[in-house]
């Protein structure tokens, strides 16, 4: 992995679909933005933020997310995340998150992701079919 800077920003942006809406992905009954999309968006930002400095088999998978979801955004709206990167020990990469909508701040919190080789990561995982 290439060196990063520490306060290395990323970012990830959708319009809110039916499919980013509680009520299609199950985590609740309103047509409002689902918190599981937000914090995929939120994981998204942070990859797109270390997705320059990987090398070859490199990848990172997310191990911790801590976030608040502080307003609701209807269908049709953009929203904007963006990862901070703020700590790098090893292969542990920590980050600051935040969302948007065109309304301003909708969630917050903390993501860290860890630095993983695809191929050997991919067969542990699949290990356990057998």
């Amino acid at each position: 992995m290439k060196l990063l800077e520490q306060n290395a920003i990323g970012f990830a942006e959708l319009t809110v679909s039916e499919a980013d809406l509680a009520s299609s992905v199950g985590s609740g009954s309103l047509r409002v933005l689902a918190t599981p999309t937000m914090i995929m968006l939120m994981e998204k930002a942070a990859c797109n933020c270390l997705a320059d400095a990987l090398e070859g088999d490199e990848t990172t998978v997310g191990t911790e997310i801590a976030v608040k979801h502080l307003s609701a955004t209807p269908c049709g709206m953009n929203v904007r995340a963006e990862a901070v990167l703020t700590e790098n020990e090893g292969r542990k990469y920590c980050f600051t998150v935040k969302a948007y909508d065109e309304s301003g701040l909708i969630g917050e919190g903390t993501h860290e992701r860890f630095l993983v080789y695809g191929e050997r990561f991919t067969a542990k995982a699949n290990s356990k079919l057998r």
